[in-house]
Formats: C-alpha cells, structure tokens, sequence
C-alpha cells in the first residue's frame, strides 16, 4: 500500500516500533490456535483502522479487496476436509496480518521503512556485503505492486470493452510487458542516479 495522505494517530509513531509490534502480533496469531483469539484481534484490527476515520477505514477495506479469492480456496478446501474452524481461523488470520501490513504502510512514509530496514541489515554490511541492492528492491516491490495491481484491472477493462469472453489468462502476455517496461524504465533511471551502489 501507499501511504495514506490522511493523517491518523498511527503516523506519530515511528516505523521501527510499528513494525516491532507487526512481527509480534504476527507471532502471537500463529500461536494462538483458537477461534475466539483470531476474531477478537480480527475486531481489534478494525477497530484500529475505524479510529483514523471512515474515509482512511474504506480505503483499507479496498485494499483487502484481492484476497477474496485466497480465502475462498482457503475455506472451501478446509470444509471438504472437515476442518471448518481450522479454515476459518486461517482466513481470519490472513486477513488481520495483511491488514495490519497495509495498516503499517498507509501510515509510514517509504523512505522511514527503508530506514529500519537498513539498521536490520547492518550485521550484513559489517561482514563486508552491501545491503543497498536489498533496501532498494524492498522499497521497488512496495511501491510498484499496488502500481501492478492497477494496470493489471485497466487491462481487464480494456479487454472487456473489446470482448464478451472474460479475461482470464489472455491478459498475462500484456501484464508481463507492462512489468517489463517498467522495470527497464526503473532500472535507466537507477543508472542515471549511479546505480544501487552504495
């Protein structure tokens, strides 16, 4: 995600303790086995975004919107297997871990996150590897998927308004070009700033 240009409570903190507190919410959901602890940190997720506005809330939801897919395999797959409850706890957890990602992100700023990554990193740096290469491509990754995401749905409707057939798998030709073009764009614009190198 992007960051969000509404300003919330959660953009006072700084990035480093927010992703602290990320990684141990991540822990404490893979241990917790039980239902009534997913949908209570499910609620308490919610309840973080419902605190920065509706506005900054119905973003966040948007942003969800792509894991519909991976939950429905999710759950389907564990109700044939007679695992209901597993399969709602999984689905649960998914969505309360990337929400709190996408929560994460929409209140840091790119280049503070960079930052924390670059203090992690440093035990690398001291055996003598650069750690630039990393810290850039995190920061490219973040910053053009949603990008991906966007030019992927344009494609679609372009292909709708030219076919009744859905889709599918045809748009993965143009999707790769798209990706492509943009990574050769990316990468000139590195070599004119000197490249990677630090």
């Amino acid at each position: 995600s992007f960051e969000s240009p509404i300003k919330t409570p959660w953009h006072d903190y700084p990035a480093g303790l927010k992703l602290l507190v990320l990684c141990v919410a991540t822990l404490c959901l893979f241990l917790l086995d039980s239902l009534v602890w997913q949908l209570a940190a499910f609620f308490v997720c919610v309840g973080m975004y419902l605190l920065c506005g509706s506005r900054f809330a119905a973003t966040g939801l948007k942003r969800l919107f792509f894991l519909w897919p991976f939950l429905c395999v999710i759950v389907i797959w564990h109700w044939f297997s007679g695992t209901p409850i597993q399969g709602a706890i999984a689905a649960c957890r998914l969505i309360t871990l990337i929400a709190l990602s996408n929560l994460v992100t929409m209140t840091s700023k790119l280049s503070d996150l960079i930052d924390v990554l670059h203090v992690v990193l440093a035990p690398l740096r001291k055996l003598g590897l650069s750690t630039r290469p990393i810290e850039i491509a995190i920061a490219l990754v973040v910053r053009f998927t949603p990008e991906l995401v966007r030019k992927g749905g344009a494609i679609m409707d372009a292909w709708r308004a030219r076919s009744t057939k859905r889709p599918a798998w045809r748009i993965v030709l143009p999707l790769t070009l798209a990706a492509i073009d943009d990574a050769e764009q990316v990468a000139e614009a590195l070599k004119a700033r000197g490249g990677v190198a630090r």
